[in-house]
């Protein structure tokens, strides 16, 4: 069977028992190690980057059907979203608003369709074949009208295999917790687990202690963040072991992670020590922001701030401003990132970069970390930083998931959120002869590459430029990522217009059903032994 060869699309039953993450033989998981092989040969597109290959894998759409499966949504009202601060008045709040990613990113699209990047030439006519591969894959796994889509989130990755981990965990609770205590629960899982969620490397697997089978990169990290979850090694509670809170994260050391992880020689999670004080710098915040995780510091407690703000619509179906939720954790989480981060203003800024591409300023910054390029353009400072905030936007997917449905809150403006520019999205543009790294820039990361390899004493299976995620060719690329993600799901629209009867794919259902899984199926053919992205980023655990 190939790449795209039709798949069964009837969703299977919740099993509790270990067989329902597919015993031997079923190999139903692109993310687990048991079930890796394939069989390659050439696509019947014409285009020799695109290939069918045979993992023997289930589709998406075999996750058990569960209470956090697409809900229909009601009719929202019409209601009026707050505007991005003026970034004349306040440069800062603006590159920290969610509406600022998208304008600030369309600058590099923009010269991305002129052919004009400064890393990347950029062949648009290779830009159809993005769209039938991804056509095909959402073809392949999901039946018309795709209306079965989820969102974009991190509970898809607790179902990986098709046991639907997170329903059994809420089996377990007692019949008194209501649903408001289990979706708190839930927003503390979710939030760490999206926070341990950078890039694992191409070594690292976990095995499961409740099926003994072996997962890798991000279905790896959720199980893993899922049985220490259950442990209680997040929760300084002693009566409530399924919560996270700022006493349990401020106890935590590198080793309990590394240990929780199964992180060692021969079996490296990446930037296990940048985890670790991710989530002490995490307790802090909690400890701080009381305003939004209560005295107790604990992230579900945003559900409670979420139902009370004066903005959300109390009705049978709340309905909560988008924004307010991105501002509760943008401010809530402002203090987690590292201070090596840009600021502006003296304000540290989180995921935004200066990018050479983008108006650069005539005269030097007032702002200690902010470094200009030259041959500046008189723009003002703070036009040369790209915002991204991706993190922050796969928390804002992965929480809003509990939230719709065990509570049944909806949210407005949704469609302000992004792709996210992270190296599975990127890399389906180069895979696919979209993106080509200049010549001068990958001579650079190869030879960064090298150093790394030097330096860490790992051994090159399938060399890959390399860059550090400030290096100004992955602010570009996650630039133009951004755009292109934008432009994809328009002319996915279209190429499935027939199909879906009337309605459209949402960027969300996109993200999850074609481009983030096309990228990742699409580097197991480019590099089939480590299947990892066309650009390496050597992340400090806080980014990718």
């Amino acid at each position: 069977m190939g790449l795209f060869s039709r798949r069964s699309k009837t969703p299977k039953p919740v099993n509790s028992t270990a067989n329902a993450d597919g015993g031997p033989g079923t190999g139903n998981d692109s993310a687990s190690l048991n079930s890796e092989g394939s069989n390659v040969r050439s696509s019947s597109t014409g285009n020799s980057r695109l290939m069918i290959y045979n993992t023997n894998r289930a589709s998406t759409n075999s996750i058990p059907q569960t209470p956090l499966t697409p809900m229909t949504p009601h009719p929202l009202p019409k209601i009026n979203l707050p505007k991005p601060p003026d970034p004349s008045l306040d440069a800062a709040g603006y590159l920290k608003s969610l509406g600022s990613i998208r304008e600030r990113s369309k600058i590099i699209t923009d010269k991305a369709l002129n052919n004009s990047l400064n890393h990347f030439d950029v062949d648009m006519a290779k830009f159809p074949d993005v769209v039938t591969f991804v056509c095909r894959i959402i073809k392949r796994d999901f039946d018309p009208p795709f209306s079965t889509i989820p969102s974009h989130g991190r509970y898809q990755h607790f179902c990986v295999g098709g046991r639907d981990r997170i329903a059994n965990l809420l089996a377990t609770f007692p019949q008194n917790v209501d649903s408001t205590e289990k979706c708190r629960s839930l927003i503390d899982l979710f939030l760490v687990s999206v926070l341990l969620d950078a890039g694992a490397g191409t070594s690292w697997s976990f095995k499961s202690a409740e099926n003994g089978r072996m997962y890798r990169r991000s279905e790896g990290l959720a199980v893993a963040s899922l049985e220490m979850f259950k442990t209680g090694l997040f929760s300084g509670n002693p009566n409530n072991k399924f919560q996270v809170d700022k006493d349990g994260l401020r106890k935590l050391t590198v080793e309990q992670l590394a240990k929780g992880m199964q992180s060692r020689p021969g079996n490296e999670l990446a930037a296990i020590e940048g985890r670790a004080q991710l989530l002490v710098r995490l307790a802090s915040a909690l400890e701080e922001k009381t305003e939004y995780f209560g005295d107790d510091g604990r992230p579900g407690n945003l559900i409670d701030y979420l139902l009370s703000h004066p903005t959300t619509q109390a009705t049978s179906n709340p309905v909560v401003v988008l924004p307010v939720l991105w501002n509760a954790l943008m401010s809530g989480l402002a203090n987690i990132w590292p201070l090596s981060r840009t600021a502006i203003d003296g304000v540290p800024l989180g995921d935004a970069w200066p990018c050479s591409s983008m108006p650069q300023q005539t005269t030097a910054p007032t702002s200690p970390n902010l470094s200009p390029f030259p041959n500046a353009q008189g723009a003002a400072a703070w036009e040369s930083i790209l915002p991204f905030h991706k993190l922050t936007q796969w928390l804002t997917y992965s929480l809003m998931q509990p939230m719709q449905n065990l509570l049944r809150i909806q949210f407005a403006g949704t469609e302000l959120l992004t792709g996210l520019p992270e190296y599975r999205n990127g890399g389906l543009f180069i895979d696919l002869g979209v993106l080509t790294l200049k010549p001068i820039d990958n001579e650079r990361g190869l030879q960064h590459y090298n150093e790394h390899c030097q330096r860490t004493g790992s051994k090159g299976v399938e060399v890959a430029p390399m860059f550090e995620p400030g290096d100004d060719v992955i602010v570009e690329w996650r630039g133009v990522t951004v755009g292109f993600l934008d432009k994809l799901l328009v002319e996915v629209n279209k190429t499935l217009k027939n199909e879906l009867n009337g309605e459209e794919l949402t960027l969300a259902q996109l993200l999850e059903a074609g481009s983030w899984k096309g990228g990742r199926e699409i580097a197991e053919v480019s590099r089939p032994n480590t299947k990892g992205p066309p650009i390496l980023i050597e992340s400090d655990g806080t980014v990718f």
